[in-house]
């Protein structure tokens, strides 16, 4: 079948310009809305995917990728998201290869050409959608669309709602996602490339392997098979009106329709296509469920508060309007957040909320797209209306909560997809004005629109290059978010605003009561702060709330300490390692509280305990130095201290405490030498000075003792015993020379 020229693609307002032009000049407009984000920071939860994922390391065996999820926890833990996505980190894998290391901007240009490569493949996959796939005589594929697919491309390289998917690097996962749906889509297509009846089953075989691929990346690729499904029955059914099911004749028109048409699905082809994509889809679906394990993954009310609402009525009502605040992302992207849980979005619990407004029209919007997607005498505009109606809502289905909750209430990533259904639409849509309106008017609200979303989307990448941009952004969207006040408090107490932090992690605390994660940080600073008493009530109202908590059982234990609770802080330390076995930091703050007791050998386990979980925990190795040295087990010290170094070998602390062993035992040269080590590291130590400046007090290198006290005391006057020692150094000097004399 042989579709005309869509007769609306000549009005749309724009030059008609060649294949390479168009691509060109998409790839240009999508560079310049996220060029800016090219040298940004690892941001949000970068943290978690690249900088604490160990899978990226090069250190860490290859074949971790297949067996962790997307965080690089094991997939068989009941803590993981299941978010399985092996080739994604394979992509980060390699840039931190290439880089040498966690280098933000090669992360960054991967993402950006990415998002360009992705907006020029839209114009051919625009062009099929639009106009069909149609060839020339030699076999050329021809767009029969080039402006409609050329400006639904504009739309797509320069929408804003992509920011967070192109600027934020974990964002990956969907662009490599789309890439490989694209790809997947357009192979597909080659197998009418023959006419409908001869088709090259390889073409099929190679779609389904490209959508698993995608799956790999993301688990929304799997969308592409269904969409896929679609286009064939429209190249067959497509000139199908719905009026034949009018009453008028039904039983001579249904004769008609099962004898002309669904005759022709089995001589076309489509039903062995039909079944290729069924049961590739399904082993598919089977595999990925086999790959999570032990189930799907379990979320809180906090993270998607409309699927624990107890009534069925008010869920539904909830979940759409959740659809239609994603519908209106993408009509007005202007109120754009990194993080929509916690209290941003509150739930509709009674029908006299004005907000079911909402959810009501975009079902009318909806219906009457439906509509015209069946019922129009045009079929041009009924197969645009269509295919931008199946890519507008297939790639959003996993987000919609219809098959298994999801752990988000919005989240502008998942719309990467679906805003090219949009795009289709929008650009039917102006050409549909172009041929009814003033051209001119057409043309500058079009131009309006595309240099409204252009800066759009460069001032949101500007947002997504640093946490504290990205944070304090989302203030103004989400107020009622207690998320975006911790996260601003985080970054302001990790870059030492410890003051201000606090103002956020209360009211983090105050939006939402039971969010353990602001009371612990809070409880932290109040720690640091020696506000004790209002910390202690904090951290426990933290571990009421949720016991397993380890980390504030740990805090709670510090601050314990600190109020000489002893009993109370020992219980919480071996809390927190009851609920996290594998816990180095409470093995060295029980040791310290063990030290504290004077029970020197319940300190010393405590701390090769921690050394043992983790072989470079500096502090553990060298309190057990300096508590061996302070009981005068001076061999076992200076065994510990050599231990110790074999792993941490440029540790100047280590270097320290194991020279004033050495120094003690009389082995002067050695004790030196490690001494010099340390201050070759770091050599403004006031007190490494003095103690090596008392070595060569002791060992009878008087001048080189006086340089030493001289240093120590240039960088602390206020050294403790430093001044007495060198008053005594002085008056023997003093005393040689007039021996001398």
């Amino acid at each position: 079948m042989v579709l005309s020229e869509p007769y609306w693609d000549h009005h749309i307002p724009l030059p008609k310009l060649g294949p390479l032009h168009s691509r060109l000049v998409t790839a240009f407009v999508a560079l310049i809305c996220f060029i800016n984000s090219y040298n940004g920071d690892f941001v949000f939860d970068d943290s978690e995917a690249i900088i604490n994922n160990k899978d990226l390391n090069p250190d860490t065996p290859l074949s971790n990728i297949w067996k962790n999820d997307f965080w690089g926890s094991n997939l068989s833990s009941n803590s993981s998201h299941k978010s399985y996505r092996p080739l994604t980190v394979l992509t980060f894998r390699i840039n931190y290869l290439l880089a040498g290391g966690l280098h933000p901007i090669g992360f960054h240009v991967l993402n950006v050409a990415l998002h360009c490569v992705i907006s020029v493949l839209m114009i051919d996959v625009f062009a099929i959608l639009i106009g069909s796939l149609v060839h020339d005589g030699r076999g050329v594929k021809l767009n029969l669309s080039p402006k409609a697919s050329f400006l639904a491309a504009l739309f797509f390289a320069a929408h804003p709602v992509h920011t967070e998917s192109v600027a934020g690097i974990v964002g990956r996962a969907d662009l490599l996602c789309a890439l490989f749906f694209q790809l997947s889509f357009l192979v597909y297509c080659k197998a009418f490339q023959g006419g409908d009846k001869k088709f090259p089953v390889l073409w099929i075989f190679s779609s389904i392997l490209l959508c698993a691929v995608a799956m790999l990346c993301k688990e929304q690729g799997i969308t592409v098979l269904v969409s896929e499904n679609m286009y064939p029955f429209e190249r067959v059914a497509g000139q199908i009106k719905l009026s034949l099911f009018l009453p008028k004749d039904l039983w001579t028109d249904f004769y008609f329709l099962f004898s002309t048409q669904i005759g022709g699905l089995v001589s076309s082809g489509l039903l062995m296509r039909l079944a290729l994509l069924f049961l590739g889809g399904s082993f598919l679906l089977y595999a990925r469920w086999r790959i999570m394990g032990t189930g799907p993954p379990s979320f809180t009310e906090v993270d998607n508060p409309a699927s624990f609402a107890e009534n069925v009525i008010l869920r539904i009502v909830n979940y759409n309007y959740y659809y239609s605040l994603n519908a209106w992302l993408l009509l007005c992207p202007w109120w754009l957040c990194f993080d929509w849980s916690m209290g941003c979005v509150p739930l509709i619990k009674s029908a006299t909320d004005w907000r079911i407004v909402w959810p009501l029209l975009l079902w009318c919007c909806l219906m009457g797209l439906v509509y015209q997607a069946l019922c129009s005498q045009d079929s041009n505009k009924r197969r645009t209306l269509t295919f931008g109606l199946v890519l507008l809502v297939i790639p959003f289905l996993p987000a919609s909560n219809l098959f298994f909750r999801v752990g988000f209430v919005i989240a502008e990533r998942v719309l990467y997809l679906s805003s090219a259904g949009y795009c289709l639409i929008l650009a039917y849509t102006v050409g549909y004005c172009s041929c009814h309106w003033k051209k001119h008017k057409v043309c500058a609200a079009t131009l309006t629109l595309l240099c409204v979303n252009v800066a759009r989307s460069a001032q949101r990448s500007q947002h997504w290059r640093s946490e504290q941009s990205l944070f304090t952004s989302a203030l103004s969207v989400c107020p009622l978010n207690a998320k975006v006040h911790y996260n601003v408090g985080k970054n302001l107490a990790d870059r030492g605003n410890q003051s201000a932090a606090v103002k956020y992690y209360r009211e983090a605390v105050r939006l939402h009561p039971k969010y353990v994660h602001a009371m612990n940080n809070l409880g932290n600073i109040l720690k640091e702060r020696n506000e004790l008493e209002e910390a202690e009530e904090l951290l426990s109202s933290a571990v009421h709330i949720q016991p397993d908590f380890a980390a504030a059982w740990m805090n709670l234990g510090i601050v314990q300490n600190s109020l000489k609770k002893f009993d109370k802080a020992e219980q919480s330390y071996w809390n927190a390692i009851r609920f996290r076995k594998k816990y180095p930091d409470c093995y060295y703050n029980l040791g310290r509280l063990y030290a504290d007791l004077n029970r020197s050998i319940d300190a010393l386990n405590a701390w090769r305990n921690a050394t043992m979980l983790k072989p470079d925990h500096s502090l553990a190795w060298n309190n057990m130095v300096i508590l061996l040295d302070n009981t005068g087990n001076l061999a076992q010290a200076e065994l510990i201290g050599k231990e110790a170094l074999k792993i941490l070998p440029k540790d100047h602390t280590i270097m320290f405490s194991l020279a004033n062993v050495l120094g003690k035992q009389e082995k002067y040269k050695e004790s030196e030498g490690f001494f010099l080590n340390a201050l070759k590291i770091n050599p403004n130590v006031a007190s490494c000075h003095g103690n090596l400046a008392v070595l060569y007090h002791r060992w009878g290198k008087l001048d080189l003792a006086k340089r030493h006290y001289e240093l120590s005391l240039r960088l602390d006057p206020n050294a403790p015993g430093t001044k007495e020692n060198y008053n005594m150094l002085k008056r023997k000097l003093e005393q040689r020379q007039r021996t001398v004399g």
